[in-house]
């Protein structure tokens, strides 16, 4: 635990990358060995009835990339390369442009530009003063103070587009204020459902705004092209948010009853030590000031985005507006960045350039359309009412994350696939693929599930038992507000 904190505190990096399981470390001998034999048996196969060639071709593609992406025996990036490579050279794509177009798409460059705002939110230590600032002054009770930490997870996620790096802003707060009170780790329910709540304010948060993570860009992305959508940055806020909101609120009170806090109130001495942490700071710096004024032009200019053709003639997309920022933080006197300390992974934006060549393919040649109709065959889906046909898909995009552990991985993986069974099912895809996409975030359930997960676990106040008797009962109240979102409030809207 005090190795976690020291390392949060000190440098703001991610805590020491645990030791892989057998059953990982079987996975990745055995990945690509895998991957190469379901490889060539799809590609040489007899081509099925009702399959095209160039669809049997993708689907080879397809599958071998998702073994690797899950098996991990290379980089996830480097699989994207090969299967970029690999569509125009077997033919799994008519015009190559398909492969290599897709690192042009205007989502990469939103994640781009998320990273670099998330860079100058940490180095000018403008999320670290708001955070104890609220503590501060609103958190006067353990409800008010475990209440007002929800808070700025949520708002925070409208300024730093990475979940681990709010992790690491928030916990050594979190240890602050639990190490004053003497609350002892694995012992203090106030301990555990501080850090629990940590962990799911981080997710369902995430769940509420487009930015928020790199899985939801590019869940959209697969949403406004292969479903013929047009999600932008306040649709995603307007349908999402709300059902951030009460699922937090439902899972906030059922905290206190799994985790009874009963006799563990007295706070002056950790509100005074967390004062002294903001005194510590002292005034607004120049950087902090830059941030601020970087951020609110951010966030008013993606709050008017559908008014501001109405107002001035011309529209300022979600993209260029996050292109915007990150210039503005960039540029030498009027940011407070060097390209450097941008701290962009690259390695993400070429495995999503990768996943949505793969995804593209599989769409255009029909072969995602060919797989989702024998899965629905399969299991009776075209029987089922189609409101139940929602409602199932929703649960199972939840609880997905028992299996795949990236949120990436999993949206490549299941939005296409959502997609294609609206399209058979002569359902609405755009509903179905948005209402899927906002379960994404819940990679709640065990500590591996998510690096915000075991930065968390790492301070050793709750135990694996703990994290999962409380996640499935926030994955289950999760996905049934959105579900009942779907046939309400998406109507409302629109959608």
């Amino acid at each position: 635990m005090a190795e976690v904190l020291s390392t949060l505190k000190t440098d703001g990096k991610e805590p020491p990358i645990k030791k892989k399981s057998r059953v990982e470390e079987v996975m990745k001998k055995w990945g690509i060995p895998i991957a190469v034999v379901v490889f060539l048996l799809l590609f040489f196969m007899p081509t099925p009835e009702g399959m095209t060639p160039v669809a049997q071709r993708s689907i080879a593609v397809f599958t071998g990339a998702l073994i690797l992406w899950i098996t991990t025996p290379i980089p996830i990036y480097l699989t994207s390369i090969a299967a970029i490579l690999m569509l125009p050279l077997i033919g799994a794509v008519k015009d190559q442009d398909v492969a290599f177009e897709s690192l042009g798409f205007g989502v990469i460059w939103l994640m781009v530009s998320a990273f670099v705002l998330t860079s100058a939110m940490m180095k000018s230590n403008l999320g670290r003063r708001f955070a104890l600032w609220m503590v501060t002054k609103f958190g006067k009770t353990p409800k008010t103070t475990l209440l007002v930490l929800i808070i700025i997870n949520f708002i925070l996620a409208f300024f730093v587009p990475s979940t681990t790096a709010r992790a690491t802003l928030m916990v050594p707060i979190c240890m602050i204020l639990l190490e004053v009170y003497k609350a002892i780790p694995g012992e203090s329910n106030f301990g555990k459902v501080m850090m629990l709540q940590g962990v799911q304010a981080d997710a369902i948060a995430t769940s509420g705004v487009m930015t928020a993570t790199a899985g939801n860009i590019i869940a959209v992305g697969f949403i406004n092209e292969q479903a013929g959508g047009h999600i932008g940055y306040m649709d995603w806020l307007l349908a999402s948010m709300p059902t951030a909101i009460v699922t937090m609120l439902i899972t906030f009170l059922i905290g206190f009853k799994l985790f009874s806090t009963k006799g563990e109130a007295n706070f002056e001495n950790a509100m005074g030590t967390l004062k002294d942490e903001l005194k510590k700071l002292g005034s607004f710096s120049k950087d902090e000031k830059k941030a601020s004024i970087i951020f609110i032009i951010t966030v008013i200019l993606w709050a008017t985005g559908d008014y501001q053709k109405g107002w001035f003639g011309f529209e300022i997309s979600t993209e260029q507006t996050a292109v915007i920022a990150a210039l503005l933080c960039l540029l030498p006197r009027i940011g407070m960045l060097t390209w450097k300390e941008a701290n962009i992974k690259w390695e993400l934006m070429i495995f999503a350039a990768g996943a949505y060549s793969v995804g593209n393919a599989l769409d255009k040649s029909k072969g995602a359309e060919w797989i989702i109709k024998n899965v629905v065959s399969g299991l009776g889906l075209e029987q089922m009412n189609h409101a139940l046909v929602y409602v199932v898909v929703i649960f199972l995009s939840m609880y997905s994350h028992l299996i795949f552990t990236s949120k990436t991985v999993r949206v490549t993986i299941l939005i296409p696939a959502f997609i294609a069974l609206a399209k058979s099912l002569g359902m609405d895809p755009v509903a179905l693929g948005l209402a899927a996409a906002m379960t994404m975030t819940y990679t709640i359930t065990l500590p591996p599930h998510s690096k915000v997960n075991t930065i968390y676990f790492g301070t050793g106040y709750f135990s694996v038992l703990d994290q999962v008797k409380y996640a499935i009962v926030t994955c289950f109240v999760g996905a049934s507000v959105i579900s009942l979102a779907l046939f309400t409030w998406f109507k409302v809207l629109g959608l």
